[in-house]
């Protein structure tokens, strides 16, 4: 407490519900002296706040001098109404006096929020909803007035609005270390904003996995041009002949993979990647000297007496190139990080090389491609570094996708496609049962994304080979054609769709919280509760509203769990594999 705080006797905690009156103006707790306990408690305890005692300490912190506190009492109560319609009031007022304790002007804080009523819910919605955006404004609390800037939060940000933000940042910095913070810090304000929207409403769950999509996209083209600018000025351009014999550069591009590849990233996501190189065959040679390198016919000819660059093989080049992406994206600084990457989706997994030529993947797949690769295949799209690489990869691994051209060559039925799906998924529902979660994990669990994400895949590879018109890369946009060429019912796929955007905006309320990647309902009641008021139940009545989230749960996934059982669960029965082996046609 300030100096200049009233004195407030020591109490013991006051529960909620011991205090049932209407809500009263709260500004006799900065403004009288004296207040007992128990009206303290009166006048907290409506609003939600479990802990009474704690939160007078943090409504006294955070007034500060005088003027400040005569600022505060004014918009103490819409405040506090806007705390009381969040998932943890009590944790919200505490963001409140970190929050203030970051640096800001109090006073001219208050007096702004007294004229911006929204920026007043706003603040407390991030405080009482999410700890990673409320850790993130106390971090920067500046970021308060850009959030409030016209367009920032009303509009959707697009790739190319958000690239240019970029670059307009990185133009200010030349180091490379510099460079990737900037990217940290670009990140994690942008984050900001995508969280706001969707915690507000301001963006659906289509919008919000698009936008995180596109942020992602951004930032990891940047962090490759980072990276190749530094291995450039190190060991020059790596080279190779085309089939003309002529010396080109060679290319190098990054295929995005899983929820990535398919445009609908999640709030807390890794990022799933696949490094690929146009060639093996050439080496580097002296970039600072591009008319050696346009006379390079003969492979010394360009090795000139003034350049310092070693020349190394493309394969330890792009090797490097490899980990020096994954190591600018994953890196964790006093700024946080740009994304945790996944690699394992790669030739070989874990203890394959970083990075491969387009041969080299053709031929893996052509000879060891497995069935879970032909299902991850389908996500994958270039997104970053040489486009034109990037779609030669997707026309290799085409025909191991598409054409059932199996594992060492060997052709699969369209049976064995639907076995080997159910095979996964009851290696994935093993795992789950182990540790409990088969009801609780609505990313693997029963009825959960998985099967939504399975009976897609299973009918893409399937039938994607003779209808190019089914590979769409988004859930929803698979869907929907699914049901256009009688793969699915009109009823199926409504009822897939709709569990699909419940089940990844429950998802996205889970991550918010410490944007961690958490796809499992909590266990605690308390904590199920504030899950159902950060996806919009009402906060009014709180042990309903987790009872009707609880029922909307069952509902969906039961629904999905029935309709994946039909269609894939069965092979020999199975709904989908009939409805391939009949001539399809568009609906119109």
């Amino acid at each position: 407490m300030t100096p200049s705080s009233p004195v407030r006797p020591r109490s013991v905690t006051r529960q909620a519900g011991q205090y049932a009156a209407r809500r009263r103006d709260p500004a006799p707790l900065l403004l009288a002296s004296g207040l007992s306990a128990e009206s303290v408690a009166e006048l907290l305890a409506p609003f939600g706040f479990e802990d009474i005692k704690r939160a007078d300490d943090n409504i006294q912190a955070m007034a500060g001098e005088p003027r400040a506190r005569m600022f505060l009492a004014k918009i103490l109560g819409e405040l506090l109404e806007s705390l009381a319609q969040t998932a943890d009031p009590d944790q919200g007022l505490n963001h409140w006096e970190r929050f203030l304790q970051a640096g800001l002007n109090r006073g001219q804080l208050f007096e702004y929020l007294g004229g911006a009523p929204p920026m007043n819910h706003l603040l407390s919605a991030i405080f009482g909803n999410s700890p990673a955006m409320a850790q993130t404004l106390i971090r920067d609390p500046l970021l308060v007035y850009w959030l409030a800037e016209e367009q920032v939060l009303t509009r959707r940000p697009s790739r190319e609005a958000m690239a240019r933000a970029l670059r307009m940042m990185l133009n200010n910095v030349t180091a490379l270390e510099l460079r990737l913070e900037a990217l940290r810090r670009f990140r994690r304000r942008e984050m900001l904003r995508i969280g706001v929207r969707d915690l507000l409403r301001l963006a659906d769950v289509q919008e919000t996995t698009a936008t995180l999509t596109d942020l992602a996209c951004v930032l990891i083209q940047a962090a490759y041009e980072i990276t190749a600018a530094g291995l450039r000025e190190r060991y020059g351009r790596p080279m190779h002949r085309d089939r003309k014999g002529k010396l080109v550069e060679t290319g190098f591009a990054i295929i995005a993979m899983g929820k990535l590849g398919g445009g609908e990233l999640n709030f807390s996501s890794d990022v799933d990647l696949i490094y690929v190189y146009a060639s093996d065959e050439g080496k580097t040679y002296p970039s600072h000297q591009p008319a050696a390198l346009r006379q390079a016919q003969g492979p010394e000819q360009s090795r000139g007496a003034i350049s310092h660059q070693p020349s190394i093989p493309n394969e330890e080049y792009f090797e490097y190139l490899a980990r020096d992406v994954t190591r600018a994206l994953a890196d964790v600084t006093q700024e946080g990080y740009v994304f945790r990457v996944d690699l394992r989706l790669r030739a070989e997994g874990a203890v394959g090389q970083l990075a491969r030529p387009l041969d080299g993947y053709g031929q893996y797949y052509q000879t060891r491609g497995e069935s879970w690769e032909r299902l991850a295949l389908l996500k994958a799209w270039p997104i970053a570094g040489d486009v034109s690489v990037g779609q030669a990869f997707l026309r290799r691994v085409g025909p191991f996708v598409f054409g059932l051209s199996g594992s060492r060559g060997k052709g699969q039925s369209p049976s064995v496609v639907i076995e080997q799906v159910k095979s996964i998924k009851e290696m994935i529902d093993a795992k789950i049962g182990d540790r409990g979660q088969e009801r609780r994990n609505v990313k693997l669990g029963m009825g959960g994304i998985r099967e939504i994400e399975f009976i897609v895949q299973a009918a893409q590879v399937l039938c994607g080979g003779r209808l190019p018109g089914l590979r769409d890369r988004s859930t929803m946009g698979a869907l929907a054609k699914l049901a256009r060429y009688g793969l699915l019912s009109s009823k199926d796929r409504q009822a897939l769709a709709k569990a699909y955007l419940f089940l990844r905006d429950v998802e996205h309320k889970l991550q918010m919280v410490h944007d961690l990647q958490t796809h499992t309902l909590p266990e605690s009641a308390d904590e199920l509760t504030r899950c159902a008021v950060r996806l919009g139940y009402a906060s009014a009545n709180r042990p309903g509203a987790t009872r009707r989230f609880l029922t909307d749960h069952r509902r969906h996934t039961a629904k999905v769990h029935r309709i994946f059982q039909r269609l894939v669960g069965v092979p020999a029965r199975s709904g989908l594999l009939k409805a391939a082996r009949k001539p399809l046609v568009a609906k119109s």
